[in-house]
């Protein structure tokens, strides 16, 4: 006899207290039932049940068998959820919103990962600056979102529920040639009298590198405004400048540009993913909220 079936028989019986009313719980009749049982204790060797004239009981050996049963269907109902959950993820659609800087860099490796679990899945990607990508979020137009800030102004959005997948440190940019170029560290301090490269268009870099020169106690001398951070690199790399970036913007690097750490002088920013409080979320979101987590951890 089948222990699915046994437990199934066992714990109606202790739940229905007869036979009778056990198989009509069931969908048996009372006779097929009635040789389950006679089949149960044949193979455990004693009774299970002490009838009598209102019913029946369980004996000691049939309370440890119900009690048994009962842990089995609870774990064959928590197979099954977890088999619908995993077919929920076989097909269906998620869509992501992000910026250049990650989308270049950690987030092909969770796509990757994501693929290869989850092949059946549309994953669709837009990228966009951060207050697009909130605007998305607040629309539903993506599922999740990349995010990131800084100490100095955190991302405060009753609208949206947030998880922290990284830390993004601010590094230090020099052509191959430039005097320090084979330092593994140096201090903001060291940097006063060099010329700056920065973004254009009030980027978020340009304030971390005022406020990391104002805590060295000089003021940047600006040598050249980029568009993006190759422009940049390339500017770098020739030797008009140096230049503040996230490392994740370093992923694709100028052959003539070298990547120096600024330990904790200059600060980092926190790379979010964020979704919609009180969303229904679909299995095939959830399964890609956690592949960034995952990735994230080993990311840094």
């Amino acid at each position: 006899m089948s222990a699915v079936r046994a437990a199934m028989t066992m714990n109606a019986i202790g739940e229905e207290g007869s036979v009778t009313s056990a198989a009509a719980a069931l969908g048996y009749t009372p006779s097929a039932i009635s040789q389950q049982l006679l089949r149960l204790e044949r193979e455990a060797g004693q009774p299970l049940l002490d009838r009598h004239a209102r019913g029946m009981t369980a004996t000691d050996a049939g309370l440890v068998l119900a009690t048994h049963a009962r842990k089995v269907l609870r774990q064959l109902a928590a197979a099954e959820s977890d088999l619908a959950e995993i077919a929920g993820v076989r097909r269906g659609s998620v869509t992501l919103g992000t910026f250049p800087t990650v989308g270049s860099s950690f987030l092909p490796l969770a796509v990757r990962r994501y693929r290869e679990l989850y092949p059946n899945i549309t994953l669709t990607i837009s990228s966009g600056r951060e207050d697009h990508l909130v605007r998305m979020l607040e629309e539903g137009t993506v599922a999740m979102s990349f995010l990131w800030d800084y100490e100095w102004q955190r991302i405060n959005n009753d609208e949206l529920v947030l998880t922290e997948l990284f830390n993004d440190p601010t590094v230090l940019l020099v052509g191959s040639t430039h005097r320090l170029a084979r330092r593994r560290t140096v201090r903001m301090a060291d940097l006063a009298d060099e010329p700056w490269i920065i973004r254009a268009g009030g980027h978020p870099v340009v304030e971390v590198l005022q406020r990391s020169a104002v805590a060295a106690g000089f003021t940047p001398t600006i040598a050249f405004q980029a568009n993006d951070y190759q422009e940049a690199q390339a500017m770098v790399s020739v030797g008009l400048g140096i230049a503040l970036a996230p490392r994740t913007a370093t992923v694709n690097q100028h052959p003539d540009v070298r990547v120096v750490s600024l330990g904790d002088t200059a600060p980092s920013r926190r790379v979010l993913v964020a979704h919609r409080p009180g969303r229904v979320r679909s299995a095939a979101e959830l399964a890609l909220h956690e592949v960034l987590v995952e990735t994230a951890s080993t990311y840094a």
